[in-house]
């Protein structure tokens, strides 16, 4: 009986590790972690030019972007008396991307007076999409998308 057994007993310790086997390889191994880009939340308005208009619009970007380059053309466009546009070109304000946390380009974000980041973009965006981001900032309720550039 001792024989039986043990035979009984060593073919549920070779089918526990055959099925233990069988299950480490289906699974899979953990995704790589993702990095994750934001946009900051404040700025201070000291740190760009124009301090005293109203509305901020900063476009981070890089010369070796072409996407940056379009973004802040589009950005550019958006200058007025009560709208200030700075472009912040890594080569040219690497302190500026370090101070704010900018890692990924072109980010463009829109600050009121008091430097609170109303509304921002991380990646290309449309010159539609910009307008109606700092016309909703501007006066709440005038866009059709009001949560468009929301962090």
């Amino acid at each position: 009986m001792s024989v039986i057994r043990l035979a009984v007993a060593v073919c549920l310790v070779a089918g526990a590790v055959g099925v233990a086997a069988v299950l480490r390889r289906r699974q899979h191994p953990a995704a790589p972690s993702q990095p994750t880009y934001g946009a900051p939340s404040q700025l201070d308005r000291s740190d760009f030019p124009a301090a005293d208009i109203d509305w901020l619009v900063v476009v981070f970007t890089s010369a070796t972007c072409h996407t940056c380059a379009d973004v802040a053309a589009k950005a550019r466009a958006l200058a007025s008396r009560h709208v200030a546009v700075h472009e912040a070109e890594f080569g040219t304000s690497r302190d500026l991307h370090r101070r704010y946390h900018i890692e990924a380009v072109p980010t463009v974000v829109l600050c009121d007076a008091h430097g609170v980041v109303r509304a921002g973009f991380l990646g290309p965006v449309s010159a539609t999409d910009l307008w109606a981001a700092v016309a909703e900032a501007r006066e709440p309720g005038s866009s059709p998308e009001p949560g468009l550039g929301a962090l």
